[in-house]
């Protein structure tokens, strides 16, 4: 049995520390405040990157993996904690009429079902849209969890597991010597046979001094949640960058905006009035119900928005699951799976050479 430190308590971290401790793996996570309170807590939960065939092959592949475990992952969860994610498989809209050709040509090569839709046909998916395009797609097999759900069933699996869970305890530095990562230094120094950095936005300022250090920077992301009422949007709706994600009591996330301003997660006004108006005008029916809260985050951006998992290129022990800007949850299953098959030298469940930690992007 070995001995691993993983650096972050967000749903990357969390699920990462699962596969591992059901390989039987002695584990301890380390996080600076508590378990899935960033960015794993402030997004949507939407399990499809937004206009998928934007990205590269490579999220595309991880994305895939992931959808297909995720149905029976969340019901398995669900029974051994008696807390359900509330996985939804309630389709997504998407408004991009000037990327037909991309988005059919990928789904054709990733043999997605993607239809095209007028008008409508997008009125009938949903009803409430004050302005239906004429012309969009309908992803049908899109699903949702509900990430603070998922974040607090992870947390009591893990208990159950026996997973140290050191909350509140900043890791400050690596312990590094003989170009081998021998721990981490937090309120002193803890000792494994390898370490994982999963920290989010905050894993390129940890590594910023060691050799190779990743390209992972923080971007805002500020949304709201109106309480309506169980039915008011059935559909996940996505346009310009703005998405609709309806829950199952009624509760309707909007958003969110792109922020280029460091580790500030604050909210503002300027961002709450855009969002409200944005969703007031795509969905008038939201003007009938108040915002229960406004919320921002900051996600862990990276070139192109791959992840970097594996192992260091030069510091022997210390491997990185970390980079995955908006996709943290539709990509959790498959990178967390990807990363414990490398730290613990089983065969992979792809290949890992485009997440590799010196490997160009974009």
């Amino acid at each position: 049995m070995n001995r691993i430190i993983i650096v972050g308590g967000g749903v990357i971290g969390m699920l990462t520390a699962l596969e591992l401790a059901q390989a039987r793996q002695s584990v301890v996570l380390f996080e600076r405040a508590e378990t899935g309170r960033e960015a794993s807590w402030a997004g949507g939960g939407i399990l499809s990157p937004l206009f998928p065939w934007r990205y590269l092959d490579s999220v595309t592949r991880l994305a895939s993996w992931s959808q297909a475990a995720y149905p029976d992952f969340c019901s398995r969860l669900a029974q051994d904690t008696g807390i359900d994610p509330e996985y939804t498989k309630n389709g997504m809209i998407l408004v991009a009429p000037d990327e037909s050709d991309q988005a059919e040509h990928w789904a054709q090569r990733h043999q997605r079902n993607l239809v095209s839709i007028d008008a409508p046909q997008f009125r009938q998916l949903e009803p409430r849209a004050a302005d239906p395009a004429d012309a969009a797609f309908w992803m049908p097999h899109v699903a949702q969890v509900r990430n603070p759900r998922l974040i607090r069933a992870l947390r009591r699996q893990l208990e159950s597991l026996g997973v140290q869970l050191r909350t509140g305890q900043l890791v400050q530095r690596l312990l590094y010597d003989s170009g081998r990562c021998r721990g981490v230094h937090a309120d002193g120094e803890h000792r494994a046979d390898a370490v994982i950095v999963c920290s989010g936005a905050w894993s390129g300022e940890l590594l910023r001094n060691y050799p190779s250090p990743p390209s992972i920077h923080p971007v805002r992301g500020q949304m709201l949640l109106f309480r309506a009422a169980p039915g008011t949007i059935s559909r996940i709706v996505l346009e310009a960058n703005r998405y609709v994600i309806p829950r199952r009591d009624g509760r309707t996330l909007f958003g969110s905006t792109l922020e280029e301003v460091g580790f500030d997660k604050q909210t503002t006004t300027a961002a709450h009035d855009e969002l409200r108006a944005i969703a007031t005008q795509r969905f008038p029916v939201l003007r009938d119900f108040p915002i229960e809260a406004h919320w921002a985050g900051l996600r862990p951006s990276s070139p192109a928005g791959v992840p970097y998992i594996g192992p260091h290129p030069q510091i022997g022990g210390l491997f990185i699951n970390s980079g995955h800007y908006r996709n943290g949850i539709v990509l959790g299953l498959a990178s967390a799976r990807l990363a414990a098959d490398l730290v613990l030298g089983h065969p992979p469940i792809l290949d890992p050479s485009p997440y590799g930690w010196t490997k160009p992007r974009g």
